[in-house]
Order: C-alpha cells, then structure tokens, then sequence
C-alpha cells in the first residue's frame, strides 16, 4: 500500500543524517543531511543491494516518480537491470531530443556544475525558449527559428533581455555539441540585436542619503533591506552577500572570509567588518533564527536570490527615490566614492576581489588585511555621516 503524499514529502524534514521514507515495492524518499529529497529505487542483483537515484524533489513530481518507479519494475519482469534500462533510454533520447530534453540536459549536467547563477539560464530556457522552440527536435532548429525568437523578444521593449536569451541558446547547442549530441550548433554566428554598453551608474551622496533613510519606508521584508544596506557597507557582489553562510564569519575578530567556491573570481576573500557592518549583521542574526544562511529563503532550505534584491528595488524605486538604480550599482557606487576618500585604487581592487593583471601581481603576496579594514572604516564612518547616522 503506497505511503508517500505530497504532503508527507514536504514535511520530511532534515535530521542531520541520512534517511529513507519508503512508499513501497522499493521506492522511497532519501532525505540528505542539507534537506534535500530525491526518490530512490532500491532492488536487489544477486546478493548485492542495489540503489538507483530517479530524481530530485520536487522538480520531479510524486507521479512522475511513481511513472519511472514502474518502468524500473517492467525491467525487473524483463530481467533486465533498470539502471542498465535508464541508460539505455537516456542514450536514446540523447541521439535525437527535442529542444526541451536538451535544456533540461543542459542545465542538469552543464549550467548546475558550471554557473553560479545556473537558475537564471534555466528561468530563460523555460521562459521564452521552451515554450516556442520546446517541441522540435534540437538537430531540427534552424538559425532563423532562434533570431525569429530573439527578434520577437526584443520588439516586446527587451533587448538586453534578446541578447541574454541569445547567449543562454548559443551555450546550450555549443554544449549539445561538444558531448556530440549535435554535429553543428545553429546559434553560430547570430549577432546580438542590441549594442549593450557597461553600466556607469553611481549613486551620488544625496542619492546615498536617500536611498538608505527610505529603505525603511519601502514593502520589503527586513532581511532584503539588510542585505541591500551589506551591500553598501562592504562592497561585496549580490550573490556573495545573499548566499553567505554564518561559518565564514568571525564577529569576534570582526572578518568575514568569503570562501573560493563562492567568490566569483574563484579566489577566498577576506573582508573586514566595520562597526556599521557588525550592527547590521547583528540585525541579520535576530531575522535569520538557527538557519545556516544570513538571509535564507522563506520559500525553501537555501537563501534568497540576487532577483530578490533586484525585483524589491524594481517594486520600491519611486519610495526610495532613486532613478534608474539596480542593486549592482551599490558596489560600483562603494568604489567611486572610497576613490573620492583618496584611497588607494590598489586597495579599493583588493576590496572588490578584483584580479589584477602582470606580472607584479603573482610574486605579491602582501594581504593587505590593515589597509583594507583602514579603508573600510573610513567608508563606514563617511556612510554615517552622508545618511545623517541612521
């Protein structure tokens, strides 16, 4: 008698070890130390035990396990082994998927190991890729199916949008290629339809003021105004301020160290904590409870997304009285305006985690930990007095 509901999955919750809430005739849902679920098969070969992984929770559904569930079983009746059967039935449809078995195949083996921000190409696939190009087989798509589309999102006003979307298709077929899925690419040699020019925007003293009085006044939970004020306060990239976890801080010594699995660059960073930034991490701590994230999600296990910061500033930008302004500006803004400190641009770079080019740059070692905090101070104190000490 089946045991597993959606309901009873979505309130398996983490314990700190690994465990099996069995549905029956060898399904069940595996529960991982972090919380996250799979649906499992297990069954036996001779002596040995087998396991055999069906999918994530819930991007695979409950139904849709119980449909891969019984396939694996038609193969047992077969005597045939369903791990060998999957593989073959992969192999299948990797010789002729439709568009959406390869974005589903791209994101799964290339975009969720490669990218931070896998979610994004996976939101853009899904959005206005799949819905128009879904359905036909990917060796089939012409170049001028995928301009066609690019074209019809930049006449909808979203050009930059059209050349992101280019771009996600053009690494999603050049992929396909090189695991020879595909013998030739057709997003090869399709232009962008918009001449894009790096953001220059940075936040005046009065726009400073404003923005940080009237975060309070916006309809944004605390914990997005906090991660926007962090931002601000440390010069850090959204993702590493969102996705930080409690065991890189040590407040007692006032650091923050972003590890190298999470810094853009691929390389630790070490950021001193000014007395602003420590009362606002203090502010984090009460909001984030016993969660492992400064900022977790209230909608699932991991921490909020950089789109989070990015759609409350969109919603909120008449409050906070600031034009034209992204969360992104913040650090370009933190940048020109220590530069305006006179402090050195080779410690603004180190702040930033920038990498710096020459030859110069690999026999120096110095951390720079004393100018950095110097620097940083510098800038907390001048914040305080341009937002009037709030």
């Amino acid at each position: 008698m089946p045991r597993l509901t959606d309901t009873r999955i979505r309130s398996l919750k983490s314990t700190g070890k690994r465990y099996v809430e069995w549905d029956a005739n060898g399904l069940g849902v595996r529960v991982g130390t972090s919380g996250k679920k799979s649906f499992v098969y297990t069954y036996r070969e001779g002596p040995k035990v087998r396991w055999m992984t069906l999918g994530n929770y819930p991007a695979l559904s409950l139904a849709d396990a119980r449909e891969k569930h019984g396939k694996a079983l038609a193969a047992r009746d077969k005597g045939l082994s369903p791990a060998d059967a999957e593989l073959e039935a992969k192999r299948e449809a990797r010789e002729a998927p439709t568009v959406t078995q390869l974005a589903e195949y791209y994101i799964e083996h290339y975009a969720k190991r490669q990218k931070k921000s896998w979610e994004e190409d996976e939101r853009q696939l899904r959005k206005d890729v799949i819905p128009k190009l879904g359905h036909l087989k990917a060796h089939s798509v012409r170049r001028r199916d995928i301009i066609e589309l690019v074209e019809d999102i930049a006449d909808r006003g979203a050009p930059v949008t059209a050349n992101r979307t280019l771009a996600v298709i053009s690494r999603m077929f050049n992929f396909a290629v090189e695991r020879e899925i595909l013998e030739a690419t057709p997003a090869a040699g399709i232009k962008r339809v918009h001449k894009e020019q790096g953001r220059q925007r940075v936040l005046s003293e009065e726009e400073i003021r404003r923005f940080w009085t009237n975060l309070s006044g916006t309809q944004m939970t605390e914990g997005v105004r906090l991660a926007l004020q962090l931002m601000l306060v440390t010069a850090q990239r959204r993702a590493e301020v969102t996705e930080a976890t409690w065991d890189e801080f040590d407040l007692s010594a006032a650091w923050w160290t972003i590890p190298a699995t999470r810094a853009k660059n691929g390389l630790a960073h070490r950021v001193p904590l000014s007395d602003l930034a420590l009362g606002l991490l203090d502010r984090v701590k009460a909001l984030s409870g016993d969660s492992p994230y400064l900022f977790p999600s209230p909608r699932g296990n991991g921490p909020i997304t950089v789109r989070a910061l990015t759609r409350a500033v969109d919603r909120n930008i008449e409050t906070l009285g600031v034009a034209d302004f992204t969360p992104h500006d913040l650090r370009r803004t933190v940048a020109s305006h220590m530069a305006g400190l006179r402090i050195p641009r080779l410690v603004i770079s180190k702040i930033l985690n920038h990498v710096e080019p020459g030859i110069t740059a690999i026999y120096d070692r110095h951390t720079y930990d004393d100018e950095k905090r110097e620097a940083l101070d510098r800038w907390a104190n001048r914040l305080g007095e341009i937002s009037g000490g709030h």
